[in-house]
């Protein structure tokens, strides 16, 4: 039973769970227990399994270890603790690791000096992919009472034999950083790990799961502690101190009017507001959303404000983590005046007090803004303070509406991956290794995991079809078997030496990537892309490298082939593969937001007088109310009004959740036509729900289209020779109920780059083709090399074939959000949502930025801004209001 513990132990109940050395200790040093403390010492001494989420300076980590540092100081006082792993700590990121294990040695060292008793030292250990072979070889003669892991070196363990023995006696182990886990296929892999272990050792043992902000909370809870049988959850306590820490946050606007005030100020402004704040405080820590967004930000603070290297410091994953470490500890010391990051700090690696934190632009999601936001204020005391500076009206709308929902207490959630069969038949082969096992007695222990709790007995056994070499069509692929199989027996297990090693060397679950080259039709090479992008290209697509825009004709293995198309507008920033997608969650949130105040402005009769130069909120009126209510200053405020007036004036409807506008319009300067879809629902439901209104157009009047895609909407641009009436425009929305979506997205995704891409991600995880063989690393280009003949073969065998079938699951359930887009079409079916067709002359207001988006490049940043000032001008013009 999952269940939420909502009244804590007094402090005295719960530091009276502790062992009384670990006590003396833990009240010498922070004198009570933190609100999440004082439900974990007790719950976990009573081997409860327990979710705890709490903000950052919650003592969350002490949370889970003080009751388990007693339990084991009790057996050492006892003389019972004996060289054997009692507790294994996992966490995503080895760098948390490292902090783990020094937050670990410190209090133990601490504890032993005031005990006068001879007493068993408890010791602790780290084992990852950097540990030395010396030290790993200590481990096994010593095991630690204490191991500190990653999800990958967990699976490795479990093939381990002396290893594996040395965890019989294992009782606790701890998952931190849950929320970096539970939603994806690295999270889905340490969960067949767990219940590979409690089998492995005969016996069960407390989970104890730690995070930031998680939900549905109960969904989190399940992934942590899984099944007992088929039927039975394992019980599991939540303990939910979200919401615990104070914070104080506030949208900043740098500039009054975001259209017409000049490059030079806008720019200017920013950097402005983040020197200001990095001079209020001692230590800031500033967010972008991209890499080479925190790159542009160190480097205009250094050159206008003349901060030096031991002042300010970019920190993000392309940098060595050597530069990642450097920058790490000096803020830890406090050397450091400020940090850039684009994600990499948003996580709970130890970097010390942080005063404040700026976000450039919209984090995407209610969850990262209170995490990022969270990083400040390192006690739990301290009140956690953040400005959200925005740089278009966008943002402003979406990052108001963040802030007010975080507010509000209301959270995305997210969503498990389900029956991966790729990781799965990495768990198979491991499985193997071990021992022979009964097909349904390994079926059941699978179905224990919580995403493979609902997993059906024949995908699972067309896995062990596959692994076993069933399919001749492979093997003279060099695909080869990795465990033998009998039908008759109902049995599977290991098969050849090689097959170890194997497992060993091309285990875990993220993907190779490389650069791809960029080169002209006639050979000429231009530079050079990430893999992830080419995934995401289609043909016709426009975008710049070298500060000039190309057009993406076709690609071989990891050359991609471009045209000039000079003069063209880009269809897709470069950053498009980095940029985080809105939250499905957050888009309602701003489509409720969206009805509201546009509401509140038809109440008070907008009209143009709204745009006067030096107009002030009407203190008295609706829209006042609607905005005095949310966290922004008076910048934001009256950039919100105006922006709202002006698409009311011009279209006459503001679109929401519950309506798509559909704005029939043309674009002079690229002559073509445009049909944009304000539907607000996230890029990852619009990224299915533009295929499928393209792939419908396209065959419907045999027509080339072009599509961009955003978080508010998607447009599909046609040649001046097709242009839709509004009757076959609804035509198309009628004709999308009646199709069958998945077919229909199969056979257009199936000649993409995308495809190919995932496939060989698939692939590679399921042993298909192999990353490193007998010690040798395969190139990337060997690997979508043989990925692509791969194909080709498994669909010859069958469509359904299992690694095919993961590949078309990941793309429509983790990469796009299908059953949400099918949930809009079948909203539209009902009349749940309706949908307006409107014809304009110039784009409305609300589509300037999905008609620009591919110029949001700094290279193309001046020509975006251009562009969008002359949009604004023509509306304007067209309301009869004059603007410079």
């Amino acid at each position: 039973m999952i269940e939420r513990y909502n009244v804590p132990f007094s402090a005295a109940e719960s530091l009276e769970s502790l062992n009384p050395f670990v006590r003396k200790w833990f009240v010498g040093k922070y004198k009570e227990p933190t609100p999440p403390q004082r439900y974990s010492f007790r719950l976990i001494k009573e081997k409860r399994n327990l979710l705890i989420t709490a903000p950052t300076g919650s003592g969350k980590t002490f949370s889970a270890f003080m009751a388990i540092l007693s339990d084991l100081m009790n057996m050492a006082i006892e003389n019972k603790l004996e060289e054997k792993i009692y507790c294994i700590y996992i966490s995503p990121l080895r760098a948390l690791n490292n902090d783990i294990y020094r937050n670990l040695s410190v209090p133990l060292e601490e504890i032993y000096k005031e005990i006068s008793i001879p007493v068993t030292k408890i010791t602790a250990g780290i084992r990852t992919g950097d540990t030395p072979q010396k030290e790993r070889q200590r481990h096994l003669a010593h095991p630690p009472n204490i191991l500190v892991t990653t999800p990958e070196s967990m699976a490795i363990l479990l093939n381990s034999p002396r290893f594996a023995e040395n965890m019989k006696e294992l009782r606790y182990v701890i998952v931190d950083e849950i929320h970096e886990l539970a939603n994806n296929k690295r999270g889905v892999h340490l969960s067949l790990s767990l219940e590979r272990l409690s089998e492995q050792i005969g016996h069960d043992f407390v989970r104890v799961g730690l995070g930031a902000t998680l939900h549905p909370i109960e969904e989190a809870a399940r992934f942590l502690s899984g099944y007992k049988d088929e039927h039975t959850e394992r019980d599991c306590y939540i303990v939910d101190a979200t919401w615990d820490k104070k914070m104080d946050y506030m949208v900043m606007s740098p500039v009054r009017d975001m259209i017409n005030a000049s490059d030079a100020l806008v720019e200017n402004s920013i950097y402005k507001t983040i020197d200001s704040i990095i001079k209020e405080n001692t230590t800031t820590l500033v967010f972008t959303n991209t890499r080479s967004g925190t790159e542009r930000i160190v480097y205009n603070l250094m050159k206008r404000y003349k901060y030096g290297e031991e002042h300010i410091a970019a920190h993000h994953g392309s940098l060595s983590r050597d530069v990642r470490l450097g920058v790490e500890e000096m803020l830890k010391k406090g050397k450091l005046r400020c940090a850039v990051s684009s994600t990499s700090l948003e996580l709970g690696i130890d970097i010390g007090s942080i005063d404040n934190v700026v976000q450039i632009g919209s984090p995407k999601s209610v969850s990262r803004a209170i995490q990022r936001i969270g990083r400040s204020g390192h006690s739990f005391n301290d009140v956690a303070k953040g400005e959200m500076v925005v740089v278009n009206r966008d943002d402003l709308v979406e990052c108001s509406v963040m802030l007010d929902a975080a507010r509000k207490r209301r959270l995305d959630s997210f969503t498990t991956p389900k029956n991966a069969l790729d990781v799965l038949s990495q768990h198979i082969v491991g499985m193997s290794q071990v021992k022979k096992w009964g097909v349904y007695e390994a079926y059941a222990t699978i179905r224990k995991s919580y995403p493979y709790h609902n997993l059906e007995f024949s995908d699972f056994l067309s896995l062990l079809e596959y692994l076993s070499g069933m399919y001749v069509g492979l093997e003279s692929r060099r695909v080869y078997a990795k465990i033998w199989y009998d039908e008759k027996e109902k049995a599977f297990g290991r098969r050849g030496k090689l097959t170890r090693l194997i497992y060993f060397l091309n285990l875990g679950t993220i993907p190779d990537a490389v650069a791809i080259d960029v080169i002209t039709l006639e050979n000429k090479w231009i530079g050079s892309i990430e893999e992830e992008f080419l995934s995401k290209l289609e043909p016709g697509d426009i975008f710049v490298l070298a500060g000039k825009p190309f057009r993406f004709e076709f690609s071989k293995v990891m050359k991609a082939y471009v045209s000039p198309a000079i003069g063209q507008i880009p269809t897709i920033p470069p950053w498009y593969s980095e940029q985080l997608p809105l939250s499905y969650e957050l888009a309602l949130e701003i489509g409720k937001f969206r009805e509201l105040f546009s509401g509140a402005l038809q109440k008070d009769g907008v009209g143009r007088g709204i745009f006067a130069k030096k107009r002030k909120l009407d203190k008295k009126s609706e829209a006042a109310k609607v905005l005095d209510a949310m966290p922004m200053d008076g910048n934001a405020k009256l950039a919100m009004q105006g922006y709202f007036a002006e698409q009311m004036l011009y279209a006459g409807v503001v679109p929401n959740e519950k309506l798509i506008l559909i704005e029939k319009t043309y674009d002079g300067e690229q002559e073509r036509n445009l049909i944009i879809f304000h539907s607000l629902y996230g890029r990852r439901v619009n990224d299915a729900l533009s295929r499928i209104a393209a792939i419908t157009i396209g065959e419907k009047y045999d027509a080339d289209v072009a599509v961009n895609v955003t978080d508010n909407g998607f447009v599909i641009a046609t040649g001046e020779e097709l242009e839709l009436s509004k009757k076959e425009i609804s035509s198309v929305i009628e004709a999308l109920n009646a199709a069958d979506i998945v077919l229909l997205l199969k056979r257009n995704i199936r000649k993409t780059e995308m495809m190919k891409r995932r496939f060989r991600y698939c692939a590679a995880r399921s042993f298909m083709i192999l990353r490193n063989y007998k010690g040798r690393k395969i190139s990337v280009r060997k690997q979508q090399i043989n990925s692509e003949f791969l194909l080709k073969a498994a669909e010859e065998i069958s469509p359904n074939f299992p690694i095919i079938k993961e590949t078309y699951r990941e793309i429509f359930d983790d990469v796009m959000d299908l059953p949400r887009a099918k949930e809009v079409i079948k909203g539209l079916a009902k009349k749940e949502i309706s949908y307006k067709i409107i014809e304009t002359d110039v784009p409305s207001p609300f589509s300037h930025m999905l008609v620009t988006f591919g110029s949001s490049d700094i290279i193309m940043m001046a020509d975006r801004r251009k562009h969008l000032r002359e949009l604004h001008r023509l509306v304007m013009k067209k309301l009869g209001v004059k603007v410079k």
